[in-house]
């Protein structure tokens, strides 16, 4: 059984001095989002039987980390206003069940789940979210601060944000830069004041966001090819996160961003700006980048790496085995991040198999691989604190 061997595998591994926890992840079917994501939103109607066989289940791994993700629309279904106190019970409960079993719940505000009502007001175009999170996040923490000690404020914006646009001609046209650039800033705002809100209630609470980590490789050391890595580079990755380290966007690399200051008001700079306790990465497979002219706006283009099912796993992770260590050493260069903690690991060499694999036999070499990475590079004076094994909860079944 898979969950034995993981087990069993783990035992080496709970002595270290990083956090070990578990993501679990199901199907979000919310509306606003077509397809639908992967998320490790738990839908609000599953019962709380549910949550407590994955609690247990984490305690007889000995792992003592838990995260899920709280529903904005569940708990304000308006996305203002009225309060479904229900909700607020439920996850009292999650919560309670939690702490009883020595569980430490690592929870998000914002994964995917942005409120119909809100929607139709324009969303993350409209200026006015930022206050409409802000009373979101008002009404959680007051709601769950005696409970929650590590809050994650978003998840991977890159994906609501669809900034993998940037890479498909076919969809990158003028109109939609200009719905992205207004979406992100709002979002990356959002980001900030929600951080802010939270440490004015509970400034002993450990505060983070999680962000896209897709490792960029260039197809070729052309110089051509060398500069599109670089732009793609800070469309998928440095965008989302260098403006609340305060680098302000990466403009002179994406000059395709300039006309981003069109949506900043007086105060901005300093608004976007977050000392986060920690930054979570979400792990994607790495992807080639080649230069190509007929790109608009980037001039560069993601080089279509699709295997068949069947191929995923031994070629793929042989290739990129120290891909957890090279992006420690990366996020670690940057002197503004504490402390660097894997939430998800989406890059289809442990989870992807998972799914795709109806085999009790599948061993979990590629998660013990990826923990002896994170272990070499904390040795190694990498910043990284903890990896959440994220696993669909169908696997658990």
């Amino acid at each position: 059984m898979f969950l034995d061997d993981l087990k069993n595998e783990l035992q080496d591994f709970n002595n270290n001095d990083f956090f070990l926890g578990l993501t679990l992840k199901e199907k979000n079917y919310n509306k606003n989002y077509s397809p639908a994501e992967s998320s490790n939103i738990f839908n609000v109607e599953t019962s709380l039987e549910k949550y407590k066989k994955s609690i247990l289940i984490l305690k007889e791994l000995g792992i003592a980390n838990f995260r899920f993700s709280l529903s904005w629309e569940a708990i304000l279904p308006e996305g203002i206003g009225f309060v479904d106190q229900t909700k607020i019970a439920f996850y009292h409960e999650v919560l309670d069940y939690c702490i009883s079993n020595e569980i430490e719940p690592f929870v998000t505000l914002f994964d995917f789940n942005l409120p119909l009502p809100i929607e139709k007001k324009g969303g993350w175009l409209n200026r006015e979210i930022v206050d409409w999170f802000e009373n979101y996040v008002l009404i959680c923490i007051n709601a769950f601060k005696t409970k929650v000690n590590y809050w994650i404020v978003i998840n991977q914006s890159s994906v609501f944000t669809k900034s993998n646009f940037f890479t498909n001609k076919q969809t990158l046209n003028e109109k939609w830069l200009n719905d992205f650039l207004p979406f992100l800033h709002h979002t990356l705002l959002c980001q900030s004041v929600g951080y802010k809100t939270i440490k004015k209630i509970s400034q002993d609470t450990q505060v983070g966001s999680v962000f896209p980590c897709h490792f960029i490789k260039p197809k070729s050391f052309s110089d051509k090819d060398l500069k599109a890595a670089e732009r793609i580079d800070a469309i998928v990755n440095r965008v989302f996160l260098e403006p609340s380290l305060g680098f302000g966007y990466p403009i002179k690399m994406a000059p395709c961003l300039k006309k981003i200051s069109k949506y900043f008001l007086k105060g901005d700079d300093e608004l976007l700006k977050v000392d986060f306790d920690f930054i979570g990465l979400q792990n994607f497979k790495p992807e080639i980048v080649e230069h190509d002219l007929y790109i608009p706006f980037i001039n560069a283009r993601v080089i279509n790496q699709n295997k068949n099912e069947s191929d995923l796993g031994s070629s793929e992770f042989e290739n990129n085995s120290d891909l957890f260590y090279r992006i420690i050493r990366k996020y670690t260069n940057y002197e503004e991040i504490k402390k660097i903690i894997f939430f998800e690991n989406n890059s289809s060499l442990l989870e992807e198999m998972i799914l795709l694999h109806d085999n009790q036999s599948i061993k979990p070499i590629q998660i013990i691989t990826f923990m002896q990475q994170i272990i070499k590079a904390k040795n190694n004076g990498g910043k990284v604190d903890g990896y959440f094994i994220s696993l669909n909860s169908h696997t658990l079944d």
